[in-house]
């Protein structure tokens, strides 16, 4: 009951009512963003407090770009910092780190790099019960800052409950050295939030599913950010960073509000996750999610149009050849999605899509010519 409505109607709770619920949220505590702010490394961990061994987590790129240098910013800042390489997100991996970073007694970790070398860094973190700084080099999804990790499989990608950094540094002069296509990528994957809310307001009303409207308002806010500055998001313009790299960072900290993916992982979501499983050579995650939107809009009787628009205008993918994966392979992840975690209701519903519906929506929406 509202607080408006307990002062009209003078209701007050008896002696024996008892309010039951509790809920934990964590954020990271510092967020900096701009040119240069890697030099704030070492001065940033300080602040926190850390113990003197920590680690920095890396791939072999990454590490020439920022992991070495990170490792020298924490050494000539009075910390004890080892280099550790990292390859793909996989449990495997997350193990052998872990086992690395404990063996050599690290109280901390950095995870220095893209999104893969981030979610091990932060799977490692929670596995250890140490904080962790996110310090990406690229900007290709929103999992900079939340609490999820996706770790890959024979086949498929899991995700799985993770750390969430204690701060985060987004450097916009070495994101902006990555490949355009990554934060274009990036941008994709937020404004699919739009249809990943949709789905979530449809499990409410259909399956009585918990809410959270502060959460579903930062996923939406972060979309139509993106979408409002799609024309000024370019290449090579460490600018663009700047206006892409806020909207990536709060869609991660509504996932934190939320205690799940859920304001930003929908039916689209579902949709990449099956491409993944289908195609022969699949596209990046926040690039297939937002053609997956494209279509989710469609079936939500949303404007469709106007997201396929901004992501036009950013130069993401919108169509199956743009993805480099063929119209089979759409229909086939398009029929296939709902089953990809049964427990999440989206617009796709218990039985999915049939073929005949599958190959209609793509068509209408473009996707598939």
């Amino acid at each position: 009951m509202s607080d408006a409505r307990t002062l009209a109607t003078g209701w007050m709770p008896s002696a024996e009512s008892v309010f039951g619920k509790a809920k934990g949220m964590v954020f990271p505590r510092i967020v900096l963003v701009g040119h240069g702010v890697i030099d704030d490394l070492a001065r940033t961990c300080h602040q926190f407090d850390f113990p003197r061994r920590g680690f920095v987590v890396t791939g072999p790129r990454t590490a020439e770009l920022a992991g070495h240098r990170a490792t020298k910013i924490l050494n000539e800042g009075g910390f004890e910092a080892t280099t550790v390489i990292a390859h793909e997100a996989t449990e495997a991996e997350v193990a052998r780190v872990e086992s690395e970073v404990r063996a050599g007694g690290g109280r901390f970790v950095i995870g220095v790099g893209g999104g893969s070398k981030i979610d091990v860094t932060k799977v490692v973190a929670a596995h250890l019960s140490i904080p962790f700084v996110s310090l990406p080099t690229s900007a290709a999804h929103d999992g900079i800052s939340s609490p999820r990790a996706s770790l890959h499989g024979v086949g498929s990608a899991t995700s799985t409950e993770a750390a969430v950094p204690i701060g985060v540094i987004a450097d916009t002069e070495l994101i902006v050295q990555a490949p355009f296509r990554l934060l274009a990528s990036g941008c994709a994957d937020v404004i699919s939030n739009l249809t990943a809310v949709l789905d979530w307001k449809l499990a409410v009303r259909l399956r009585n599913e918990e809410y959270s409207s502060t959460a579903a308002t930062l996923s939406a806010y972060a979309a139509e950010e993106i979408m409002e500055h799609a024309d000024a998001i370019k290449p090579n313009l460490e600018e663009s960073v700047w206006i892409a790299i806020r909207p990536i960072l709060v869609a991660g900290i509504a996932m934190s509000v939320a205690g799940s993916s859920r304001p930003c992982s929908g039916s689209e979501h579902l949709f990449s996750h099956a491409l993944d499983r289908v195609s022969e050579h699949p596209s990046l995650h926040g690039e297939q999610c937002g053609v997956g939107a494209i279509m989710m809009m469609y079936l939500h009787g949303g404007d469709w149009r106007r997201l396929k628009e901004a992501l036009l205008a950013i130069g993401a993918p919108t169509t199956a050849r743009e993805l480099g994966v063929t119209p089979d392979e759409i229909v086939r992840a398009l029929v296939m999605a709902h089953s990809i975690r049964p427990d999440r209701y989206t617009i796709l519903g218990d039985n999915g899509l049939t073929q005949h519906a599958a190959e209609r929506l793509a068509r209408v929406t473009g996707v598939v010519g």
